[in-house]
Order: structure tokens, then C-alpha cells, then sequence
């Protein structure tokens, strides 16, 4: 059986891959050639999540996994939340990642400048949907929560990672391993709720 994972990113399908730990063929978007962007456009994680896993299932005849995460800052209202990953403009072209995750994260710090370490809390949420062409089949939430830090400490993972502290880890999300990573993260929770279903589902 083949399921498209609604992502460029081979690292994503990579890593849902190994957990899901399923016998399934798994494209991801350069395998079904030129389909169209879908707007992500949501208010929440859910409802991005939803939007592009019905949108690439009905285009491609495939099922589709997709998944919006990002972080909620409480201090700040919530955000950068659905805009995680544009909090400080659009990505240029010849940025790989690294630039925009530094000026998002420079722009975080800032705005929390004068917020005491104890009201910093915050948290990453994954939402993940499986639809077919007709119907979504399944969603699940993961959540981590944690603290920001006031500035980047360690140099794994992406996006918020080095200011992401995780008090039961004593360190931040940039400082663990991908093991101990996928073992407490948004994502990994999301999915270890995902696979029973999906089990359920092919059985």
C-alpha cells in the first residue's frame, strides 16, 4: 500500500518511516510530480493539518498524511503558533532553513527580553491527519512542553530547538540526541498515537 507524506522534507518521511515502522510504500511530494501548492491558511495546527492531507488526497487519488506543528508562547498570546515558521517574514530562495529559524528565533528572544524566566513557558504542538479522496480517516495531537530559554543553547534539531527547555530533560531541544528527541517530542507523540489507528485501519 502507498501513502503520500504531504512534505518536501525527506527528513519528515524519514523519520515517520522509522517510527511508524509499517510495511507501506511512502512517496513524499517530488515523487507525485507538479500537483499545486495548498494554502495553509488554518487558524489552528488542526485545521492546517486537515487542509492539506484532504487537498493532496483528492488531487493524487493517494492516501495522505499531513502535519502542521509549531510553537505556542504563552507570554506572548500564543504566538508565533500557526506562523512558527514564517514569525519573521517569508523564506528567501536561496535560504536552506538556517536563516529563517535564526532571525524567527532572534525575534522570539526579543520579544520576551523582559519576561522572568518562570512566565516563559511554552509548548510544541504536531497535529496529524491521514485522509483518503473521500474522507479524513484519522487526526491525533502530540504536544512538549517547556520553557524558553534567553538564548540559543546546542546546535541539533531545527527551527526553535536551541531555545526550547525541557525542564524534566534539564536540557534544551537542540541538545538531544534524535533518539532522545523523537522519544518525548510534539511529532513522536503524535505518532505514537497515529499507529495503533493506522494499524486498526489496515487490519
Amino acid at each position: 500500500m502507498k501513502i503520500l507524506v504531504a512534505t518536501t522534507n525527506p527528513g519528515k518521511i524519514a523519520e515517520l518511516r522509522a517510527m511508524l515502522n509499517l510495511d507501506l510504500e511512502w512517496l513524499g511530494m517530488s515523487d507525485v510530480g507538479d500537483i499545486g501548492q495548498i494554502i495553509e491558511d488554518g487558524s489552528t495546527f488542526a485545521e492546517n493539518a486537515r487542509k492539506k492531507a484532504t487537498g493532496y488526497a483528492k488531487a493524487t487519488g493517494l492516501w495522505t498524511i499531513a502535519d502542521d506543528s509549531g510553537l505556542i508562547i504563552d507570554a506572548l498570546g500564543g504566538e508565533p503558533g500557526v506562523k512558527s515558521a514564517r514569525f519573521s517574514g517569508e523564506k528567501s530562495k536561496n535560504d536552506d532553513g538556517t536563516l529563517i529559524d535564526h532571525r524567527n528565533i532572534a525575534k522570539v528572544l526579543e520579544l520576551l527580553k523582559d519576561v522572568p524566566q518562570e512566565k516563559r513557558t511554552a509548548r510544541f504542538v504536531c497535529s496529524l491527519c491521514l485522509a483518503s479522496p473521500e474522507e479524513i480517516l484519522i487526526e491525533t495531537e502530540g504536544t512538549l512542553e517547556g520553557l524558553i530559554t534567553n538564548r540559543e543553547i546546542g546546535k541539533n534539531g531545527f527551527g526553535y530547538d536551541p531555545i526550547f527547555f525541557v525542564p524534566h530533560s534539564n536540557k534544551t531541544v537542540a541538545q538531544l540526541t534524535a533518539e532522545e528527541k523523537n522519544a518525548i517530542s510534539h511529532r513522536g507523540n503524535a505518532i505514537r498515537k497515529f499507529k495503533p489507528l493506522l494499524t486498526q485501519l489496515m487490519s
